[in-house]
This record gives C-alpha cells, sequence and structure tokens, in this order.
C-alpha cells in the first residue's frame, strides 16, 4: 500500500497534542466536587436514619423472645412481646400479593410486547397501568374497601390488605417486564421462527428465560416497595396483638401497622416495641433487596 507525498507532509506539519486548558481543569474539579458534595449530602440522612434505627431499634432484636412471641397480654405500659405475629402478618400479605402481581403483570407485560402492538387494547391497557403507576397507596385501599367490603359484603381481613397491595404492586411488575422482554434482540426471536418454533413456544422458552434475571429482580424490589405501605392496613384491617394465621377473618397484625399502633401509646414500652418492628420491617426489606441481587446473578444468561 503507497502513501502519497501529500498525506505525509500533513501528517509532518499537524500540530502537536495541546495540554489542557486551565478553564476546563477548573470546570471539570468543580463538577467533581459538587457532585461529591451532593453524594454526601443525600447520604448523610440515610445514615442518621440508619444510626437511630439499631440504636433504639437493636435492643428489642437481641431478646430471646422477639421472635417466637406476640404482643398478646401485654399492657401499653409492660416491656417486652415479641413480633412473630406482625412478621406472620406481613409474609402472608406479601406472598397472597405475589401470588396474583406476578402472572398477571407477566402475562399483561408480553401481550403489550409481543402480541398487542399498537392495538386498541394494548393502548387501553398501557393508560390503565399508567394511572395505577400514580395510584396513592390509600387510593388503593379505599378502593377494595368500596368493593371487597362494601359491595360484596366480605369482612375486614388481611386478604384485602393483599388485594389493595395488588394494586400497587401490578404496574411494577408490568413495566419491569415490558422493559427487560423489549431489551431481547429481535435476531433471538426470528433465529426461533426460522428453526419452526411457534410464537409462544419462542415466548416460553427463548424470550422469558433471556429476561427472567431482570424481571425477578423487578419484582422482588416491587415487593419491597409495597410491604412497607401503611395507609391500606388502617383501612381494611383491624390490628391485633396475638397470632392470626386466618388471611379471612379475623384481625391481623403487619410490621407498618404495628409501629403505628405501639406509637399511637404513648408509652416508653410502645416507643421500645415500635423501634423494634421498625428495625425489623428495615431488616426485611434488606433481606428481600439482597434475595433480589442474588436471583439476578444465578438466573443472568452466562456468555461464557
Amino acid at each position: 500500500m503507497r502513501t502519497d507525498a501529500a498525506d505525509v507532509e500533513q501528517l509532518a506539519t499537524a500540530p502537536a497534542f495541546q495540554s489542557i486548558g486551565f478553564g476546563r481543569k477548573f470546570k471539570d474539579n468543580l463538577a467533581t466536587v459538587l457532585f461529591a458534595a451532593a453524594f454526601v449530602i443525600a447520604v448523610i440522612p440515610l445514615l442518621w436514619v440508619l444510626w437511630t434505627l439499631f440504636e433504639r431499634g437493636l435492643r428489642p432484636l437481641l431478646s430471646t423472645v422477639w421472635w417466637s412471641h406476640s404482643f398478646k397480654g401485654l399492657l401499653p405500659t409492660d416491656f417486652g412481646g415479641g413480633i412473630y405475629h406482625a412478621l406472620v402478618g406481613t409474609v402472608f400479605e406479601g406472598l397472597v400479593c405475589l401470588v396474583f402481581a406476578v402472572p398477571l403483570g407477566v402475562m399483561v407485560a408480553i401481550y403489550l410486547v409481543e402480541y398487542g402492538q399498537q392495538s386498541k387494547l394494548a393502548k387501553a391497557a398501557t393508560f390503565m397501568v399508567d394511572i395505577l403507576s400514580g395510584l396513592p397507596s390509600i387510593v388503593a385501599g379505599l378502593f377494595i374497601y368500596a368493593l371487597w367490603i362494601t359491595t360484596f359484603g366480605m369482612t375486614r381481613s388481611g386478604f384485602a390488605v393483599a388485594l389493595s397491595l395488588l394494586l400497587l404492586m401490578l404496574p411494577v411488575v408490568v413495566r419491569v417486564t415490558e422493559t427487560m422482554l423489549l431489551i431481547v434482540p429481535n435476531e433471538l426471536r426470528e433465529a426461533a421462527y426460522a428453526l419452526g418454533l411457534p410464537k409462544w413456544k419462542t415466548i416460553v422458552r427463548i424470550v422469558l428465560p433471556t429476561a427472567l434475571s431482570g424481571i425477578l429482580t423487578g419484582i422482588m424490589l416491587g415487593l419491597a416497595r409495597v410491604l412497607g405501605e401503611t395507609a391500606p392496613l388502617l383501612i381494611l384491617v383491624g390490628y391485633s396483638s396475638a397470632i392470626n394465621f386466618d388471611l379471612f377473618n379475623g384481625e391481623m397484625a403487619s410490621l407498618p401497622l404495628t409501629i403505628f399502633m405501639e406509637r399511637s401509646t404513648g408509652t416508653a414500652a410502645g416507643d421500645y416495641r415500635m423501634w423494634g418492628a421498625a428495625l425489623t420491617l428495615v431488616l426485611v426489606i434488606m433481606l428481600i433487596n439482597l434475595a433480589a441481587t442474588g436471583l439476578s446473578k444465578i438466573f443472568a444468561i452466562k456468555t461464557k
């Protein structure tokens, strides 16, 4: 390959690399300082909250009965008791919410991405998901109260709470699943079609496994978000200081409701149990987030 003499002359006379000017260095350093300061300002309140929670809530968690007993029989001024009854309610309500939200949300997302395209039904579904995304939790609780209790004549229960949490979690599952399905390359779908796989089998065997890691992460994060809601609990179920395993009958405690009720006692013992329940809720949500991270790594597509 021959090089023209003009090109050689142009390369020889090209100006040398110029050093970065003082103005650009100053702007770069200023931006770095501002971003670092913003990060510190945002982290300080978070660390303060966490420190307060651990300082005031750790002592109840270290009690020998905290994880195995309830508050049954305790007076507002009595110290002691355990959070077992509230853990049962939180876990039961969260599981029921998952059972309904995951299949519904995933199927809606599959329809929107794989089948709906620009159909009127898809546009209507997208519009409803957008509305649910901005729905206040207390409105979700009032809607379930009007429908489930007032219209159908059912009693206030943990199941009614799970239905209200479903309204809050469903748009999260739909949006996360829809985003992850859109990320899957179309080449994978086309390759499956070329091999003779029908569309439904391509979705089940190719598309969903490819997007599964992100879908599971979004589902777990959505669950962690709704478990901290308090407003639907105040409307749809009464507080019980005893253990209740029946989702359809009777009052049922949960961690957010326990925090609210113990705070309302206005006693030192109530504050003791309130901070313990608050720290327990933070730990539960932290475990869910860690589970989401672990699941995303387990089900991630291996490239090697």
